[in-house]
């Protein structure tokens, strides 16, 4: 016998979906059957083929302020008239080490602009459609938020991106303890190091990919699909009695940081 993880015919909106996380996530939604919407800012050509390869679509929205994230809900729910599930995927992380002492307010702004704010127009204009729809059976609606270890560990000389990510841990409960009542599940995957386009100028440097992967003691960092995989199982049936959680996927490393 086998197990299917099956999202047939739920609308789902996947933010940041082009590459990275996020095009795992898409593909992997896709699969379980679900109708897939993503957006993305800049990679069009890819965001083209993603979307042509999944039979999803794709959706061009910056996401730094609550404003965006409330346009990008308009536009998605204008798809297909609906939408069950809300994956807030998104994200910056400066690069450069900014020591607290010396960080600009252009930085701190920008990133919780895009970290945060963001992500207070889409679960807010989403909440309120799921609110307003009939139920496709079971839960009412999914929300997802991707935080991180450094949400849960603190990143020196990273601190606007580890507020941003914390926030959304504390988000992340509050939803849960307001939304489950009325059917909306709200919990959160937070993944530690990840090979992806974003992390690739730290593991470039080895002295950098030294340090890091000695902090994971499964010695490596994820591949994306380890993500995307319990961001699509916290939308399905199977993951019905969870709610406020905040899933660890980091190979160990927030038990030794």
């Amino acid at each position: 016998m086998s197990v299917a993880l099956s999202m047939d015919g739920r609308v789902v909106l996947v933010t940041g979906g082009s590459r990275g996380i996020g095009a795992a996530t898409v593909r992997l939604f896709a699969q379980a059957g679900a109708r897939v919407v993503f957006s993305y800012v800049s990679a069009e050509e890819r965001a083209v083929t993603l979307a042509r390869e999944c039979g999803a679509t794709a959706i061009q929205q910056a996401l730094d302020s609550v404003e965006d994230g409330q346009a990008l809900i308009a536009k998605a729910v204008a798809v297909h008239g609906r939408l069950d599930a809300l994956v807030v995927n998104h994200g910056i992380w400066p690069a450069h080490d900014a020591p607290i002492a010396s960080m600009t307010l252009e930085q701190w702004r920008g990133t919780l602009g895009t970290n945060l704010d963001s992500c207070f127009g889409l679960v807010r204009d989403a909440v309120a459609q799921m609110l307003r729809q009939e139920s496709a059976g079971g839960a009412r609606g999914h929300v997802v938020l991707v935080a991180s270890t450094a949400a849960q560990r603190g990143e020196a000389f990273h601190a606007d991106y580890a507020a941003s990510k914390g926030a959304m841990i504390s988000l992340t409960k509050s939803l849960s303890s307001e939304l489950a009542p009325q059917g909306i599940l709200c919990n959160c995957v937070a993944p530690g190091w990840v090979a992806t386009e974003m992390s690739q100028p730290a593991f470039d440097d080895v002295a950098t990919r030294t340090k890091v992967l000695a902090t994971i003691p499964l010695g490596r960092p994820a591949h994306v699909d380890e993500i995307a995989g319990p961001i699509v199982f916290l939308c399905t049936p199977y993951a019905g009695f969870c709610s406020g959680e905040i899933f660890n996927v980091n190979g160990g490393a927030v038990l030794v940081g």
